[in-house]
């Protein structure tokens, strides 16, 4: 569930207020992968991120740099909000504060285990008892990610709309805020609770499997990160349905009528969209659209 907790994590870090940043470290490059979709009036790049990354990877360069600087406009996932306005977003779809507690929904031969996941993350046992299953998991994938490096301002979609902003380049989304986390919200509970309870499971095996998935995105190994994304999400159809496959859909119809239009565009994407047997550029191969990798 790696994939999904750091789409969801990320989206819980612009929620909050940025922490104080460690001291610089020495850049490592690093080359993503860059595809690229054209006719003679439009050309759309396709660039897999990560949502949440550590400080001192060089990615921003090369051909993904020359690539942006010749874009016209920038497209996410969602367009960055402000802590303010995600907040006000979350909250109605993140609280639960009559019915049966986050402890009760949990399955009652799972409750120690998730009381001592909390622990380990410095949380009491009841810490989330008012809240959905969904941001109790995103929540913990967030204190994980923070506990082993990851910060809020080194994520790929903070820098890309930074630059964009300070170009003067307009900013849109694929999705609103709205959208992404009624995904989570309006999942069955019991899918939810089986979000939150991998999370609980993995907070050991998180920082060397989140840096497995940071090193397979560095050297652009589109393949490796398809495996682990199938891997994680095999034993979960309806999520991997919800969460993946539909919306790639949906961005691929969306890239398909894009190029329609003339000019150029720099998607930007969580990574695990563009791999696998049902990524984004295997839809848009089905719509009779050529998508090229670019080697750097």
């Amino acid at each position: 569930m790696r994939f999904l907790k750091t789409l969801l994590a990320a989206t819980i870090i612009l929620a909050t207020p940025a922490c104080a940043q460690p001291a610089p470290v020495a850049a490592k490059d690093v080359d993503p992968a860059l595809w690229v979709v054209k006719d003679k009036d439009t050309t759309i790049y396709l660039f897999g991120t990560i949502h949440a990354l550590k400080p001192g990877l060089s990615w921003f360069d090369e051909a993904v740099k020359k690539a942006f600087d010749a874009s016209d406009s920038l497209v996410l996932e969602i367009p960055m909000p402000s802590p303010e306005e995600a907040q006000k977003v979350m909250l109605p779809l993140a609280l639960s504060p009559t019915g049966p507690t986050l402890t009760e929904k949990i399955p009652a031969d799972k409750r120690t285990e998730y009381a001592a996941g909390l622990a380990k993350l410095g949380q009491k046992p009841d810490a989330f008892d008012r809240f959905e299953p969904w941001f109790a998991g995103a929540t913990i994938g967030q204190l994980e990610m923070q506990k082993t490096g990851f910060g809020r301002d080194d994520g790929v979609e903070i820098q890309l709309d930074a630059a964009a902003k300070a170009a003067g380049k307009p900013v849109t989304g694929l999705e609103t805020l709205g959208q992404q986390l009624n995904y989570f919200h309006d999942l069955p509970q019991a899918a939810q609770v089986s979000f939150l309870m991998s999370g609980v499971e993995d907070i050991e095996k998180f920082p060397s499997e989140m840096n497995k998935m940071v090193d397979l995105w560095g050297k652009g190994d589109a393949d490796g990160l398809g495996r682990m994304m199938n891997e994680d999400l095999s034993k979960q159809p309806a999520l991997r349905q919800v969460l993946l496959w539909d919306r790639n859909a949906r961005w691929a119809d969306w890239i398909a009528k894009r190029m329609e239009q003339p000019g150029t565009v720099f998607i930007a994407v969580g990574a695990g969209h563009l791999a696998g047997d049902h990524s984004v550029q295997t839809l848009l191969a089905r719509k009779h659209l050529t998508v090229t990798r670019i080697r750097y």
